[in-house]
Parts: C-alpha cells; structure tokens; sequence
C-alpha cells in the first residue's frame, strides 16, 4: 500500500461520515491519472498546486483594507488568507472534517482579488459595465488563467468550495461551508485590530451590546466565535453558530461598515485607486499590444474587454502604481552638458 493510500485510508477511519473524502473526489476538470510516487491525497496535491502559483504570491502586495499603511503590521491578502486557513483547520479538525480540504478552500479564496480591495472591485465593474465578483475571478484564476493559461486543474470540491466562499452560491461540502464562515469570522476581527492600530478606533468605541456577548479584545472575540461555531455545528450537524453570537457577529461587521469600510480616512484615497485602475483598463483595451508578451495568449480566451481585466485584476498595489506612473507621469530629464 502506497503513503497516499494509507492517508485515504486513515481519512476513513478518523474522520465524520459528513467530510469529504479525498479519495472520493468528483474529480478535475482534466482527469488525470494517480501518479503511484505521489504520496500526496487530491487536496494536498491541490493545496500545493495553490502556494505554488503565482497569484499566490502576488497576494503579499494586495491591500485587505487600508492602502499601502505605513506599517510592518497590517494585514495583506496574504495574511488574511493564512488566518482563515488557520482558523478553518481548527474547525474541521474539532468536527472531524477534511482539514485538507479546508486549507486548500482557503489558500484559493482570494487569489481573484483585485489592487486596492473592493475599490478595485469597483472600478473593474465600471470598465466591464457588469459586476466583477472576486469569488469568480478566483475560480477563473485556477482554471483558465494559472500555469501558462492552463489552469491548475483542481479538484471540484476545492473549485466550488473557492467560488461558493462569498455571494449566493453555498459549497456543497462542509469543509467548503467552514471557510464561508471562518473568512467572515476572520476579516471583521483583523480589520478591527488594523482599524485601532490606525488610530480609526479604540476598543472602547465597540457596541458593548456586541462586545458583551463575543468579548472586548481580538483574541477574545476570535475564541468566542471559533469555540461557538464548533459547539454549534456539533450539536447540530450543521455548521451553523448560535443565533445570539451570529447577530453578534453580523452587528460587529455593520458596525465596521459604518466607521471603518466607509470611513474617509481609512478609505479617503480610494477614488485615486479607482480613477487610476480605470485609466489602466482603458489604455491597455486601446493599446493590447502592451500587454506582456507572457499575457498576450490570453487574449484568444474570452475577447479583449476580459483579457484587459484579467491582467488588471492580477496585479498588485504597487505594481498598479508602477504601471500607471510609467504610462500617465512624466518621467524626469536633464540635460546633458
């Protein structure tokens, strides 16, 4: 028996009859056959194919919510991505559920995100004249855009459990559902510690109706919410939470639309970010010819609009920057004597 058969194997041994088993994927949408020196399960193998791709990498330059902070400290898409891998595994590990799976769900969620967050968001869907969801440009990421154009061929547990981590569409698997819930968990609380160390908030201007029933203090928040959601979820095999810690939870996220995602301090540059991204868009859709020459393949995917906005939605903060200034700044001369 081969490492990774014996990792199937123990999968069935330890684990719920809800998880998803790796050796009973629904599969890739290229089959490909098991490699008998891969000792790895298909989630591994997926986990893998993710940290190595190069959108992931590019997700330590992505802003989560404040724009290029001065700060060693705040967080990145990078770091965000890390704390729900973190916390989603300690989930499905006290619900015996597919760890594997979660972290594979996790290190994918994000990679579609756009420079600059949400104002990215934004201003891609004004150049698209239709809503840019970065859930969806994140399964396109690994299916069209990754390795060349060929995509990372992942399994179809961890494609939807990426797709299905926001917006309408529910993962089927529960591994995939943990995630959904983890990233809330995770952005509301790391948002509100980034928000006092900016100096936006203090622990004290929390809703004491909120900090009263999930804690005053990160950590404690975060304990509440991760111990509550297993407690939950083991009791009625769903992953749920209590109702008193969710309204908690979604009040705290309201609470943060209001004084930190619409705050003008913390989001005050965001119409230069968008101004600057649509220049980008519509001067790479006039000049294609610009793209890099590694990107020009894509071109023959999905038409040139969809082309323009792929390239724009991979790039980082700084590189956005970068290639905004070189295009749109007049560059400094002197005269040679």
């Amino acid at each position: 028996m081969s490492v990774r058969e014996e990792l199937e194997k123990r999968e069935h041994l330890q684990l719920s009859t809800q998880a998803a088993f790796s050796d009973g994927t629904k599969g890739r949408p290229c089959p490909e056959e098991p490699d008998e020196n891969d000792m790895r399960t298909n989630y591994q193998r997926d986990i893998d194919r993710i940290v190595h791709c190069k959108a992931f990498r590019r997700l330590m330059h992505k802003t989560q919510v404040f724009l290029q902070p001065e700060g060693d400290h705040y967080r990145t898409r990078m770091t965000h991505t890390l704390e729900v891998a973190r916390i989603s595994r300690t989930i499905a590990r006290a619900l015996k559920l597919n760890e594997d799976l979660t972290e594979a769900v996790a290190m994918g969620h994000d990679l579609g995100h756009t420079p600059f967050g949400h104002a990215g968001e934004g201003a891609l869907s004004e150049c698209m004249g239709r809503p840019f969801y970065h859930n969806e440009q994140s399964l396109r990421v690994v299916d069209v855009l990754e390795n060349n154009g060929a995509g990372l061929n992942l399994t179809y547990e961890v494609r939807m459990g990426i797709l299905g981590h926001t917006g309408d569409r529910i993962p089927e698997t529960k591994e995939g559902q943990i995630v959904r819930k983890a990233d809330r968990i995770t952005y509301v609380n790391h948002d509100i510690d980034d928000a006092i160390r900016a100096g936006i908030l203090t622990e004290e201007d929390l809703p004491r109706s909120v900090t009263q029933i999930i804690g005053k203090t990160y950590s404690q928040r975060i304990d509440t919410l991760v111990c509550d959601m297993i407690a939950s979820s083991r009791e009625t095999g769903e992953i749920i939470m209590s109702d008193n810690v969710e309204k908690a939870l979604l009040d705290l996220r309201s609470f943060m639309f209001e004084k930190v995602y619409r705050n003008p301090v913390a989001k005050g540059e965001e119409s230069k970010a968008r101004d600057m991204l649509k220049r980008l868009y519509e001067y790479y859709y006039r000049h294609p010819e610009t793209l890099p020459a590694d990107f020009l393949p894509q071109m023959s995917f999905d038409g040139m609009e969809r082309t323009v906005c792929d390239y724009i939605a991979g790039m980082t903060d700084k590189y956005a920057v970068d290639k905004y200034s070189e295009l749109f700044v007049p560059m400094g001369w002197h005269v040679r004597g």
